[in-house]
């Protein structure tokens, strides 16, 4: 033990998993010693803002899905409670061809009305959508391509124009890769005895009417990162030891507890801890892991990663198209275009609008997987490409005033057929090391609320493991 009666506990990686594995303990009872171990100079790994011609931004994450706790109840935790918003409007389409169609209803771009694809997919893939209702049930156990399953079901024009584009906002990901039981859990479990894929998601929707009001996603004013400065500063305040450009190579069972070596190759520096949370991306935290859980690197390792930009405009507000409404549009790949989704946020978000003055932000999306060398081109020329495409699928002609090209690479993992699966068999691998967990991305969930849920799920592990070690030597 590091002090007489105060396990140690070090988390590696500060993005909002690791920090909020970190605020767990740090609030719980007996709260151990802590240290956040970093790599990167800066905390909060995909979620990061700046400020555009005097307007705050998001440079990456920019909602919290509302409608599961965790992510709300952190921000509120610390002290960002009087700063939560909802957005104004999330009402967004699909550039389709020459225009920009309302989305049908869908669950998660699976349709739930066949007859209200047609004005996205035309009348003979609707009729292909409604003739689903007529195959035989489902029956589905195994876990599937979704994009794959539902081409087989409803028709490819449904995976290239709906799906994709709907998961492509997620994992810039391809439908045709992406695991039906991961990114989906729910239609899954109701695929087992649903009688048909269209009953199923007829049903989610109709459960989804009945579930009680409120708005889907929530913000912070000024920008969800401010979340990480919050809780940043709340975890110094109680003595949280944060240290940045801090890289931990490897992970080592201890006599009593773990040795991670940090620090220059030549010169590596050791850190003693009685428990140990890692909070890194998989590829990584294979390599870290690679002497105590052996059996779960190759797992770990097998988790491949999608690269993408947010280039984030300001233009003038006089020239913003009178019929571009909504909150923005998602753009399937199939359509060939350089942007996979813009989100208009000076309408989206109400403090984005008055913090604009003459001005008006809006950001877009490029880079799916496998389309790296996308990003290989500099800032001006993605500038330029999607204030191109703007203009295409608006009609926002005009000069952009300011912009941010933000690249995240490596930023999202793919949950590929199996990935539930896989996870389980990393976790319990894990488990079998007492004082050890995992959480972030990689595993149950992309979004903050998920990665909230995944940090306290850690941190719960290490507490239940320290728990007897504080009274042993009370």
């Amino acid at each position: 033990m590091t002090g007489p009666q105060v396990p140690h506990v070090v988390i590696v990686g500060g993005g909002i998993s690791g920090l909020t594995a970190a605020h767990a303990l740090a609030t719980g009872n007996n709260p151990p010693r802590i240290t956040v171990l970093e790599g990167s100079p800066r905390l909060g790994g995909k979620l990061a803002g700046d400020v555009l011609e005097g307007i705050p931004v998001d440079l990456g994450a920019e909602s919290v899905l509302a409608r599961r706790p965790e992510g709300v109840d952190l921000i509120k935790a610390v002290g960002l409670g009087g700063e939560l918003v909802h957005p104004a409007t999330t009402k967004a389409g699909l550039w389709v061809g020459d225009g920009i169609h309302a989305i049908p209803p869908t669950v998660m771009g699976v349709p739930a009305e066949a007859g209200a694809v047609a004005d996205v997919l035309g009348p003979d893939a609707a009729a292909r959508v409604a003739a689903e209702a007529g195959l035989p049930a489902p029956g589905l156990t195994e876990d599937v391509s979704i994009g794959r399953y539902v081409a087989e079901r409803m028709g490819q024009a449904v995976t290239d124009k709906l799906v994709d584009p709907l998961l492509g906002g997620v994992y810039a990901g391809r439908a045709e890769d992406i695991s039906l039981a991961a990114a989906v859990p729910d239609l899954f479990a109701r695929l087992a005895d649903a009688p048909s894929v269209l009953a199923a998601t007829a049903d989610m929707q109709a459960a989804g009417k009945k579930r009680a009001p409120g708005p889907v996603f929530a913000g912070v004013r000024g920008g969800v990162h401010k979340l990480i400065t919050a809780l940043a500063d709340d975890l110094k305040a109680r003595g949280v030891e944060i240290q940045t450009k801090t890289t931990v190579r490897r992970v080592s069972r201890a006599a009593q507890g773990f040795t991670l070596e940090t620090g220059p190759a030549v010169a590596p520096v050791l850190v003693e801890a009685d428990a140990v949370v890692v909070a890194a991306p998989a590829l990584p935290a294979s390599r870290m892991l690679a002497d105590v859980v052996p059996s779960a690197t190759a797992e770990l390792a097998s988790v491949e990663y999608a690269s993408m930009a947010i280039v984030t405009l300001a233009v003038r507000r006089e020239a913003w198209p009178e019929g571009a409404s909504g909150s923005g549009f998602l753009v399937p790949s199939v359509e060939g275009r350089t942007i996979k989704a813009s989100t208009y946020s000076h309408a989206k978000w109400e403090w984005s609008r008055e913090a604009s003055g003459d001005l008006l932000v809006l950001r877009a999306s490029v880079g799916r997987l496998g389309e790296e060398y996308v990003l290989q081109r500099s800032d001006e020329e993605l500038v330029a490409l999607a204030a191109s495409d703007l203009r295409k699928a608006i009609g926002l002609d005009t000069p952009v005033v300011a912009s941010l090209v933000t690249r995240w690479g490596g930023a999202l993992p793919q949950y590929s057929v199996g990935h539930l699966d896989r996870v389980d068999r990393v976790e319990r691998a894990v488990a079998a090391i007492p004082g050890l967990a995992v959480c972030g991305a990689a595993y149950r969930g992309v979004g903050i609320a998920a990665c909230v849920a995944s940090g306290t799920r850690a941190a719960t592990r290490v507490r239940d493991h320290l728990e007897p070690l504080v009274r042993m030597k009370a």
